[in-house]
């Protein structure tokens, strides 16, 4: 058995209060082994033997499966997978985010290929940076995880475009996701071009790589009937594509109840316990898990439960499951314009286990965790059962499901047995406790919950107990968490209050500046002319105002109007140079008054692309920009259509064109110093230097000062930036986990902007002298921008001395049977990795009340507790304490007690390093 990362002393006796200060310490004692959960969850059951430098990283296996699960290397397994995408961090972020991966417990890292991002030009390829899949699956095999590769080539991901290239649009006859031959013979090429790189690098599992299942589509079956019979042949014809391909590990295809036999269809939802596959010679596979949401401009912020999701899982390998992925274990950051559309925001934080930034959120990451320990100590019995599990209805909403390699008698105890035996015992109901007898003994059930009993007679886990941390950062705004339902304060760099106080401006031309310009008659379709290098797009004509029109208007009191049928995502009318107005939505009308004078009116409307539609069918027809007419309505004679007169259009902006957002070019700006009286206008651009906030964690800025545009850090586009505020209700004071999940259901961030900070990857800064552009289109005050470094500032936690021994007080013997040590049950605390735990702030063993950031001490309480909480927890990076009389002494006699603490972690000092160990 691996040694646990919290080890804990066993008590003999109780010591005098102050004698066991040397023993407590003990408990803070951290190792930096992995936890059994880690170990043996993960890929490394098999042999390492190289990988460095293309040589391979497991003893070949072969992967096969039968109708209960994946078999690798002749071996049934329960697997756990981490979705992970690699363009959505750095390469410099990946090791440590796999690596979180593996400490969290799970077996295999999933992640789609994005075709946009690999051949952004027709034959063109790129493989590099963000991009670099080769070195991202190596450094999974590298970890000892498998790999899900979902090839796709269509992947949806809120990604920009469902990660289709636009160039694919201009292929001649083409219609996307249909029975249709040049989409095929693209589809077909790319798939085959990923597939051959992967067998080149030898990454698949019986080369001794990492990658043991993959995916061809998506979700084809939402929206396959749409296609009708040419529907149903290119899903057929997808599928024999990818089996040709003669790759040796399993196929999938995702809500495909009809996917031919050699191919497994899989679940994708919030919930998948009831799903079964069309065949009863194919595993139950959930491949999304929707452990969180996305979030678009202008709304509120969704947020699931630990509890629930945690609930989700259980409840799926309870009832025949053997293979789950989270969507998304770590969501990361839609950097530059990959975000999908409509109107999808630049972070990706998904309220994932690991945050945007790379951090754990706590405590879903560790209630994860302590599920998926568990669900590994049941993996022998789970997998020795060939058919259906004993089934036991214990109430009128409560159930269990038993796994045993023998027949099991349920009305009485099994102890002593040699066969494997587990059990989940499940309440279902949303409201109440539930008292159940099984096994000769009875256990008590929160409501919406499920107890996992590795041994069929001792619960390790609880669905809704949380035996783990709670973690609050030090930035909240934009973040899924219900402490930042405020307007956040401005935050101060070093003591400086906001980022800079010198900067430079450059005002952006409107509508017609030079390069790329043309002349046609009528309204062109906005991605028809950019190919998406830009979200700008400028289209300029002129109109002749008589005098008999402005007196009309003087004499009847109103202006006249543009019209416009249809706009998506954001258009704005420009008149003689000036902003008459704006308009946002998908697909919406447009009616803006015109200010307009005698005489030649240079009118420019101004299309904006927040994200390309990226989910449902037909995506090539759907486009951007303008559709309709466009009439100018109000005149003396009547209205005038505009729809088919002489327009220029210009593609994007100068400055965009110019680059003045690198560090190279900014010569071929004329920039100016930007006074503190000066008004801020629209359509202008802006630059500071910056010094690099201290230490090695992630940055974050705060852009809430500003409007609507695009930020580049050194040359790199960070994304785009938008300041809506989200609509004042719809978010709880609460939220109760219990009960069926919606995306609707938490909510956090009302009344504030959806996205108000922004990551920049630590590796993208200097030390110092480094440069921010924005380009900025509504207006905003740049001298509130402000600069942080990302981290978790306070951790919390609440134990009884009744809650269940740690999970590493498990242990599973030669034969895979589990058993339990009775150890007392542990308060854990844990700091980001570098970072010190510097201050206790509350401390409270007996009866305390309230929660994390609102802990009181209660009728009863030992007083030395804070004393031997600071001496076992202060200046290390995470401690363990054992939650029982015997540490902190009986402060009140036959009652149950609780041990809360509340802490502040700080990135520690120049000449501090944390203490792992005494």
């Amino acid at each position: 058995m691996t040694a646990s990362p919290y080890p804990t002393t066993p008590w003999l006796r109780p010591p005098p209060p102050m004698a066991f200060l040397s023993l407590l310490l003990l408990l803070g004692c951290l190792s930096p082994s992995i936890s059994l959960a880690g170990a043996e969850a993960a890929g490394v059951l098999r042999q390492v033997v190289g990988g460095d430098d293309g040589g391979t990283f497991f003893e070949p296996f072969n992967v096969t499966y039968d109708h209960r699960a994946l078999i690798l290397g002749g071996k049934r397994r329960m697997l756990v997978s981490a979705g992970l995408h690699y363009p959505r961090a750095t390469p410099e972020m990946w090791p440590s985010l796999i690596a979180k991966c593996k400490e969290g417990g799970v077996d295999a890292i999933e992640t789609y290929v994005f075709w946009n991002g690999h051949e952004p030009a027709k034959g063109q390829y790129y493989f590099e940076g963000r991009f670099d899949i080769v070195r991202f699956a190596k450094l999974v095999a590298a970890e000892g995880l498998f790999l899900f590769l979902r090839i796709g080539p269509y992947a949806c991901a809120e990604w920009n475009f469902g990660g289709f290239p636009v160039w694919l649009r201009d292929v001649p006859g083409i219609e996307f996701r249909t029975d249709n031959e040049p989409y095929k013979a693209e589809m077909q090429i790319f798939v085959t071009k990923i597939v051959d790189i992967m067998k080149e690098e030898k990454l698949y599992s019986w080369q001794g790589g990492p990658i043991i299942l993959q995916q061809i589509e998506n979700e084809y079956g939402n929206i396959q009937g749409h296609y009708g019979q040419a529907g149903k042949r290119y899903m057929l014809w997808a599928a024999q594509m990818a089996l040709a391909l003669d790759t040796g590990v399993p196929w999938v295809m995702c809500r495909q109840t009809d996917a031919p036999e050699q191919i497994l269809n899989t679940c994708n939802a919030f919930y998948c316990d009831g799903f079964k596959p069309n065949s009863y010679n194919k595993p139950t596979i959930w491949t999304e898990d929707w452990d969180g949401w996305y979030a678009d401009w202008g709304e509120s912020l969704p947020h699931r439960p630990a509890q629930d999701s945690a609930f989700a899982v259980a409840r799926f390998y309870q009832r025949g499951g053997s293979l789950q992925n989270y969507y998304m274990y770590f969501g990361g950051t839609n950097f530059e314009r990959t975000a999908g559309g409509p109107l999808q925001i630049t972070s990706y934080d998904y309220d994932a286990p690991i945050d945007e930034y790379g951090i754990l959120r706590q405590p879903k990451w560790g209630h994860l965790k302590d599920l998926h320990a568990a669900i590994k100590l049941c993996e022998s019995a789970l997998t020795a059962v060939d058919g259906s599990p004993h089934y036991v209805k214990l109430g009128p909403m409560q159930e269990a499901h038993v796994y045993s390699s023998e027949n099991v008698h349920t009305n009485g105890s099994i102890s002593g047995n040699s066969q494997f035996c587990s059990a989940f015992l499940a309440n279902i109901d949303e409201h109440k406790y539930a008292s159940v007898w099984i096994f000769g003994k009875s256990y008590s059930l929160p409501p919406w919950s499920v107890s996992i009993l590795p041994d069929c007679e001792t619960v390790a886990f609880n669905t809704a107990r949380v035996g783990t941390q709670t973690s609050f950062f030090n930035v909240e705004s934009g973040s899924p968490s219900y402490s930042s339902r405020h307007k956040p304060r401005i935050l101060s760099l070093i003591g400086v209050p906001y980022l800079s106080t010198t900067w430079w401006t450059f005002k952006e031309p409107v509508g017609i500046w030079g390069e790329g310009i043309f002349t046609a008659q009528g309204i062109l379709e906005h991605l028809n002319v950019t190919k998406d290098i830009s979200d700008y797009l400028s289209y300029t004509t002129r109109v002749n105002i008589s005098e008999e029109d402005v007196l009309y208007w003087n004499s009847k009191g109103f202006l006249p109007s543009l019209t416009i049928d249809q706009i998506r995502d954001v258009a704005r009318v420009f008149v003689n140079g000036k902003l008459a107005g704006s308009k946002v939505g998908h697909w919406v009308s447009l009616n803006q008054p015109l200010q307009l004078v005698q005489g030649l009116n240079e009118l420019t409307l101004l299309s904006e692309i927040v994200g390309l539609q990226n989910y449902g069918a037909f995506l090539e027809k759907d486009g951007a920009g303008f559709r309709g007419q466009v009439k100018l309505t109000g005149l003396s004679n009547g209205d005038i259509d505009l729809t088919n007169s002489l327009w220029t259009y210009q593609i994007g902006l100068k400055g965009e064109f110019s680059r003045i957002y690198s560090p190279e070019y900014q010569g071929s700006a004329e920039w100016s110093s930007m006074q503190n009286d000066d008004t801020v206008s629209p359509f202008t651009w802006f630059k500071t230097m910056f010094d690099a906030p201290e230490g090695n964690g992630p940055v974050t800025i705060d852009l809430g000062s500003m409007g609507k545009g695009q930020a580049w850090v050194n040359g790199h586009l960070i994304g785009r930036y938008w300041s809506l505020v989200a609509p004042e209700s719809g978010c709880p004071s609460s939220c109760n986990y219990a009960g069926t999940y919606s995306d609707s259901k938490c909510r956090s961030n009302c009344g504030i902007a959806t996205q108000s900070w922004y990551h920049i990857p630590r590796e993208w800064l200097q030390e110092s002298g480094n440069l921010l552009v924005l380009f900025e289109e509504t207006g905003g005050d740049p001298s509130q921008i402000s600069l942080e470094v990302h981290y978790t500032k306070t951790i919390c936690s609440k134990i009884s001395e009744t809650y269940y021994p740690p999970l590493s007080a498990w242990s599973r013997a030669a034969n895979g049977r589990p058993s339990v040590n009775t150890v007392a049950p542990e308060l854990r605390l844990q700091c980001d990795d570098g970072h010190v735990i510097s201050k206790i702030t509350f401390a409270s063993y007996g009866t305390p009340t309230g929660g994390c950031q609102n802990f009181s001490v209660g009728n009863c309480h030992a007083s030395t507790t804070l004393d031997l909480v600071v001496e076992a927890c202060e200046g290390k990076n995470r401690c363990a304490i054992s939650v029982t009389n015997e540490v902190f002494g009986d402060p009140c006699r036959k009652v149950v007690k609780d041990l809360a603490v509340e802490a502040e972690c700080s990135p520690p000092s120049v000449n501090q390093e944390p203490r792992y160990d005494i």
